[in-house]
């Protein structure tokens, strides 16, 4: 199936004939539904603090004296942030008013109405200027299209292919900040170490990467001054050899007009090739989009800070018993029993029902397996209908059952059962993660090895308006750390403030 040429286009992306093989093995089979079992919730699986416990394990957080990173996926365009403005460009000379018809709250009747309450407004204002245009004018005399262009297209503000990274979101009365910008000074709130350094690493594309670095440059010295901090920022690319096969509905290799393979990026799964390079010990995870103005931040600061600590405080607890796991060849069934009671009791793993708890040499090699793994403590909110994963108690493949973050894609929804438990849940995964990647002897772990490669997924594509089966890598927080120690913990829903359309800067939450 693969020819001589196709191997040597293997070859230049750096991708191995091993892998390709594997990836249209999966096409040919699909993946394998993963097993929940029930919805993780307050009381079983997600821990709710208390406002003491909260102050508590800031503190602890606060004597942490590890080397910190806040990593943050930024490679993403805003394209479908746009995407309403773009189809309103071609419906508008044809329907004209009808596409003022609906006044909800995503609809562009609500987004020329609130036009000067977006952060990038004065941008706006003064790029239209240029062509001598007034804002106000082309409003007053219906000639919209001008007004949206102006803010999409490349020869003007471009928003329509910047990456969210980029893009104004709230208003100061000094001027705007981007989501960047925000991330950096959110960062100097709570990964600020010892020294004063701050830690910041985006995963960028590369034709983004020379913008970031501007900005930086930029705003990085007003942000150090008022923070006082020294601010490190470092870029990484998703790497080419992290692309999976496209394949044609028959499962064959879909190849381009030149007969060379195509391949797809892998999805936010492959980012952990990025995150396994940090030379960190402790990792805060944020997406890009989920940014608040100054006004919001207490609240998202301490509960960074607070799952820090809670990492710490388990971190310690599974150091400890894995120093004395380690240390001795014959520890007592009484020892192992209670670290086993601290396995299922603290850490939500339950053992798979073949494993003989009187075999003290068994349950030793496993409990030292179950200990010696990266850990990530997870933020949940309350779930108020977003699309997307939540927590669950899931079977593993070694079959013992654990807490995970799981997808609708994962779940067989043909099956009653399974769609009923996946709709039961109460929580969402606002992807608000802190983790910890060393081992207990202060070595790195090879992230890697913690992956559960049976959890990617295949979606149906286009290309050049042919039909292809693409192939996503298992999900940075899901697949990618399926066999991570996980602990869940509620947080507040204003620690949730993604923008997924233009139209979300207009929340209460986003406005200055």
């Amino acid at each position: 199936m693969l020819s001589t040429k196709d191997i040597e286009q293997l070859y230049e992306i750096g991708i191995s004939k091993e892998a390709v093989e594997q990836q249209l093995s999966n096409f040919a089979k699909g993946f394998p539904y993963l097993d929940i079992i029930k919805p993780a919730v307050v009381g079983d699986g997600i821990i709710r603090l208390e406002c003491s416990e909260v102050d508590d394990l800031v503190d602890l957080f606060k004597s942490y004296e590890g080397s910190l990173t806040k990593f943050v996926p930024a490679s993403g365009a805003a394209t479908r942030m746009f995407k309403h403005l773009y189809e309103f460009i071609d419906e508008y000379p044809e329907r004209q008013d009808v596409c003022f018809e609906d006044k909800g709250f995503n609809s562009m009747w609500n987004f020329f109405d609130k036009i000067k309450k977006f952060a990038f407004y004065g941008d706006l204002k003064a790029e239209l200027e240029k062509n001598r245009y007034s804002i106000d004018a082309l409003v007053e005399q219906k000639d919209y299209t001008t007004v949206v262009k102006a803010l999409l297209q490349p020869y003007a503000l471009n928003y329509g292919n910047l990456p969210k990274g980029l893009i104004k979101f709230h208003t100061y009365p000094n001027g705007a900040r981007t989501a960047f910008e925000e991330h950096i000074v959110e960062g100097a709130q709570y990964t600020r170490m010892p020294n004063g350094d701050v830690q910041i690493h985006l995963t960028v594309s590369p034709e983004h990467r020379d913008g970031f670095k501007k900005l930086a440059n930029e705003v990085m010295p007003r942000y150090e001054e008022v923070h006082g901090v020294k601010i490190g920022i470092e870029y990484s690319e998703q790497k080419r050899a992290t692309d999976t096969l496209a394949v044609e509905e028959d499962n064959s290799p879909f190849r381009n007009a030149e007969g060379k393979l195509v391949f797809r990026p892998g999805g936010h799964g492959a980012l952990i090739e990025n995150l396994n390079e940090l030379e960190a010990e402790l990792v805060f995870i944020k997406n890009i989009d989920n940014v608040v103005p100054d006004r919001l931040k207490p609240q998202t600061v301490l509960y960074k800070k607070a799952l820090a600590g809670l990492l710490v405080s388990y971190q310690s607890l599974v150091f400890d018993y894995l120093s004395q796991l380690q240390e001795q060849e014959a520890p007592s069934e009484e020892f192992l029993h209670e670290v086993l009671d601290f396995t299922i009791d603290e850490l939500c793993i339950l053992p798979p029902t073949g494993l003989n708890l009187s075999d003290t040499e068994a349950l030793h090699s496993y409990l030292t397996q179950k200990l010696n793994r990266p850990i990530r403590v997870c933020g949940m909110v309350k779930n108020e209908g977003e699309p997307g994963g939540g927590p669950f108690w899931a079977t593993n493949p070694d079959g013992s059952i654990s807490l995970q973050v799981v997808e609708s894609l994962q779940i067989d929804m043909s099956d009653p059962q399974k769609k009923a438990i996946f709709e039961s849940s109460t929580h969402f995964n606002p992807v608000d993660l802190v983790c910890g990647i060393v081992d207990v002897d202060g070595e790195k772990f090879d992230l890697l090895k913690f992956r559960d490669p049976n959890t990617g997924f295949i979606s149906l594509k286009s290309k050049d308006g042919r039909p292809l089966k693409a192939q996503e890598l298992p999900g940075l927080w899901n697949g990618a750390m399926s066999d991570w120690i996980t602990i869940f913990v509620e947080v507040p829903l204003i620690t949730f403030n993604p923008v997924k359309t233009v139209n979300d800067l207009l929340r209460e939450e986003h406005q200055g």
